[in-house]
């Protein structure tokens, strides 16, 4: 491997730790205020976040022969931006919302592990698309599968209501990640997150406002996780990825964010005491290592 490749992959293991370690800020945010309040503010501080970073990445100087049809193409552009961040904003929504609720009824080291289930998900759904999976997917998600039961069900065959949400909420990531991969061909990576974490951030407090008691005494005992689910996990994170992922294979960069789910679960045994039954540890090994055969095919490429 390249020593420009290894640094690249290095910063998207760093990125999967930030991301990991904020299923751990998610649930002791929520010890202090509602599920839909945590997302929308930290959301929100997502979305303002990466405005520095926009500004620092797209800087271009002025020309004064700019004619009316650059002009135009940039007014579409962010016409086509806009419509595009909401859409993938209002997917995210659900996703966040599927998360973030079944945290309060599950811990984060399974959360983090069932979510990314997206990564066998993700070419599963791109068969309505048309996009072509070879049979170590099948080979990967039937592994995988395997790995969940023994991750969720309890010996009386039945599932916990937390990670149920999260078995869902893994769909609508993938469906996420599937539109954001046709998105990004046509607009900025950047200003599409921050544009789709502001949608995300409005639809969560709307919810917020209705259904749940927002006060700052709990916004206040909250703070850390807010800031760090929201500067950390979206803007720094992010930006992480958007820049490791320009060196990296796209299989090895799948690869160092599955890791994901690895530090979800330190995190929780870490700072949360979080423990598993025997069971539990071999269904997140076969998790996984389905996640891994899944992207078998990519390696070899």
């Amino acid at each position: 491997m390249k020593t420009r490749e290894f640094k690249s992959v290095f910063i998207l293991l760093l990125t999967a730790a930030i991301w990991g370690f904020a299923f751990v800020a998610q649930r002791l945010g929520m010890q202090h205020v509602g599920a839909f309040t945590f997302n929308g503010v930290r959301f929100a501080l997502g979305s303002l976040s990466l405005l520095p970073v926009i500004y620092f990445f797209n800087r271009k100087p002025k020309t004064e022969n700019s004619d009316n049809s650059a002009d135009d193409f940039q007014e579409a552009d962010l016409k086509t931006t806009v419509k595009s961040g909401l859409l993938a904003g209002s997917v995210l929504f659900i996703a966040a919302s599927l998360q973030q609720v079944g945290l309060i009824y599950t811990t984060a080291g399974k959360a983090g592990f069932i979510t990314s289930l997206y990564i066998v998900l993700v070419p599963i759904l791109g068969i309505f698309l048309k996009q072509k999976t070879h049979f170590t997917t099948w080979i990967g998600a039937l592994t995988a599968v395997v790995g969940l039961y023994f991750l969720s069900i309890n010996e009386s065959l039945t599932i916990e209501f937390g990670d149920f949400l999260e078995i869902i909420g893994a769909f609508f990531w993938a469906a996420h990640i599937q539109l954001i991969d046709r998105f990004v061909k046509n607009v900025d990576a950047l200003k599409l997150s921050s544009i789709q974490f502001a949608a995300c951030s409005v639809l969560s407090l709307i919810v917020a406002v209705l259904f749940e008691d927002i006060s700052i005494s709990g916004l206040s005992s909250a703070l850390v996780p807010i800031l760090y689910g929201g500067i950390m996990s979206a803007g720094v994170a992010y930006t992480l990825q958007a820049v490791g992922q320009k060196y990296a294979k796209p299989s090895h960069a799948a690869i160092a964010l599955s890791m994901e789910s690895v530090f979800a679960a330190i995190g929780g045994a870490l700072l949360l005491a979080e423990r598993l039954p025997a069971r539990g540890y071999a269904g997140c090994a076969l998790m996984l290592l389905g996640m891994l055969i899944a992207q078998a095919e990519n390696i070899k490429k």
